[in-house]
């Protein structure tokens, strides 16, 4: 069945470009982004109806009018409408301009039930929502791909290129279509690039978007190519490869002269105005994320805004004590590895989770302890523990999180609770731990990697949905304790083996560990419990049992016999294991990213085409809790 419905949407796109007026050149389809929303329409069939007029209407605007490279539709019949916007990079030519829509609408079909859906690749970008979303904008953040290779900086690549990058921000929303493409010379070679904006937007929005985005970029020179993207309103790209034709550039110095000044002083009067300014500034301020990995497909699977960055609430010592009844053991919920965690009820009543990270003499944690505690205090999403605030007081370093009364996910696996969640409940702990990670890698202001995802740092709410706690928290372990170099940050039987051996950090490390806690979910035994022996009397742990399950094709017997076979689809069952085998590859680069595992946790069909290949299995004498070396 599934290989008949791919071979019906290969034909469609085929059936799509065949019906082109001249040959495809090049459409650019090397896949950026792809975004589905997680709310449900109302009438899916009158949905699908309006989804599928405002597609056609899209692409017969396109076909009709040669010149066109932005175009709008809207089907408004019943309770459920759909606007729908398309826009392909100027440089494109008719038929790839085209080429890029089909394949951009066959794919964005995928997005089943979801009232929302986004796909980006390099020549264009596909969206559409059930409201009127065209002259709207929000900042969600810069979203970058960074190239592996680093260029020749004798050449003066990265001082130019950022220039040309300012210069782009500056430009580009002057233009009329609020598209530019610039060649710019360099020794031996030349920095190709463009910038564009939602020809929607307004002046001042494409000017707050490319701002964003263009410190996002920068963050990717010296290398010598790189992508940033938000969704919502623009794109910027550079490569020292051509990717449009020369007689695509436009002269944008005359847009450089308006409004006098260099562009330095354009920036800054242009910086004080509009939403985007504390977004930037603070952007500035705080290191920006370098992507070493080449560029790779990565999508996301919930549709969330990032809010500008505010300054943490300042917490008085005093009042935490009084809160935490002077740090009483009887108030204390437990102790890890960054610290003690007290339950606080504070004067108004409000009940908080008082976490005492562990001290030193380090005067780096000085340093950065509230601008780091600044941005993961402005991380918000359903499925991360919300930070509240925070103190400092002597060499004592104290943060105030929202507190949760069902306490962590492995209490419930493992613990007293044990055996009373039901399948729902892990399926939805499931999906909503990968949204919350999602959030933390790609849809924040800057990419976060946890770096110790295990079901002990899952806090359940009162709802038993799952919030991610303890993110972010690495940078504000005093310097003796760091983990940056030579130490790894995780605890045994959850950190990926690259992690572990050589210290290689990604966000495919948190996919790992991921993986590891959908396996703890579904069998209900912990990841360094030895469950069985096989016949060479080996010790299995919870992954080598899993995949010995996968390769003879009894992936049932890994489920937590407390389950109820009766409530759970065997099928959608044996579906999370081969995803939760998938995050745990060998291969950093062979495991899906989190926005990745959503989609396909999301999707309702079973996924056949997926086959994960071996884990790597790893042997320590070491207890779980204890930090494991690696080799710089």
């Amino acid at each position: 069945m599934v290989q008949l419905k791919l071979i019906a949407l290969t034909l469609s796109v085929l059936w799509s470009w065949w019906s082109f007026e001249g040959a495809v050149g090049d459409p650019q389809l090397f896949l950026l982004k792809w975004e589905c929303g997680v709310v449900s329409v109302h009438d899916l069939s009158n949905f699908n109806q309006n989804r599928n007029a405002s597609l056609a209407d899209l692409r017969l605007q396109l076909v009709s009018n040669q010149s066109k490279h932005f175009v709008t539709a809207q089907s408004t019949t019943g309770a459920d409408p759909v606007y729908a916007m398309f826009q392909c990079r100027n440089y494109l030519s008719n038929t790839d301009c085209t080429a890029c829509l089909a394949a951009a609408t066959t794919n964005i079909r995928n997005c089943s039930t979801g009232n929302t859906a986004r796909i980006v690749y390099d020549g264009c970008i596909l969206r559409y929502e059930n409201n009127d979303f065209f002259d709207q904008y929000r900042i969600t953040g810069s979203h970058s791909l960074c190239g592996d290779q680093a260029a020749d900086e004798s050449t003066g690549f990265g001082t130019i290129g950022q220039q040309v990058l300012i210069d782009l921000q500056i430009a580009t929303p002057k233009i009329s279509g609020y598209f530019a493409a610039t060649k710019t010379h360099i020794a031996g070679g030349a920095i190709y690039a463009v910038a564009q904006c939602a020809e929607t937007l307004t002046q001042h929005n494409c000017l707050d978007c490319l701002s964003i985005q263009q410190i996002g970029v920068q963050g990717c020179l010296p290398n010598t190519n790189a992508r940033v993207v938000d969704p919502s309103g623009c794109f910027m790209r550079y490569s020292e490869i051509p990717f449009f034709a020369d007689n695509q550039t436009i002269d944008i110095s005359p847009f450089l002269k308006q409004g006098g000044g260099s562009s330095k002083k354009w920036f800054i009067i242009c910086g004080v105005v509009g939403s985007a300014v504390l977004v930037v500034i603070l952007l500035l301020l705080f290191p920006w994320h370098r992507r070493s990995q080449s560029p790779k497909r990565v999508t996301r699977g919930t549709i969330m805004g990032a809010t500008e960055l505010k300054g943490p609430t300042k917490y008085k010592y005093s009042d935490l004590k009084a809160a935490t009844k002077n740090f009483s053991e009887k108030n204390k919920l437990g102790e890890g590895g960054f610290g003690a965690v007290y339950k606080g009820t504070m004067k108004n009543g409000k009940v908080v989770a008082v976490k005492i990270l562990i001290s030193g003499n380090s005067n780096q944690i000085d340093d950065e302890f509230e601008s780091e505690v600044t941005i993961i205090s402005n991380v918000h999403h359903r499925n991360l523990v919300r930070l509240l605030g925070c103190c400092s007081k002597g060499e004592e370093r104290i943060l105030v999180y929202q507190y949760m009364a069902n306490t962590s996910l492995d209490k419930f696996l493992f613990g007293k609770r044990k055996g009373s969640l039901h399948w729902k409940n892990r399926y939805d702990i499931i999906l909503g731990t990968a949204r919350g990670l999602t959030y933390l890698h790609e849809e924040f202001h800057v990419s976060i990697i946890h770096r110790d995802i295990k079901s002990g740092n899952i806090l359940l709410d009162e709802q038993l949905q799952p919030k991610i706690s303890d993110f972010g928290l690495v940078k504000l372990l005093p310097g003796d304790q760091s983990h940056l170099r030579t130490r790894v940050a995780g605890t045994l039987g959850y950190t990926a083996p690259e992690y572990v051996i050589h210290g290689q950090l990604s966000e495919k490390a948190d996919t790992y560990s991921y993986g590891i806690v959908v396996l703890e979910i579904i069998s209900g035994q912990k990841s360094t419990d030895v469950k069985f022996v096989d016949d060479d009397g080996d010790e299995e742990y919870l992954l080598r049992r899993a995949w010995r399950l996968y390769e003879s094709g009894m992936l049932l017997e890994l489920v937590d016999k407390s389950l109820d076979p009766n409530d759970y689809d065997a099928e959608e069952v044996k579906k999370v294991i081969a995803i939760a085998l998938l995050c745990t590859q060998a291969s950093p680069a062979k495991r899906p990213a989190m926005s990745e595992v959503v989609v396909l946790l999301s999707c309702n069909e079973i996924l056949e085409h997926m086959r994960p290949s071996m884990p790597i299995f790893l042997k320590s004498n070491l207890s779980p809790h204890e930090d494991i070396s690696a080799d710089d």
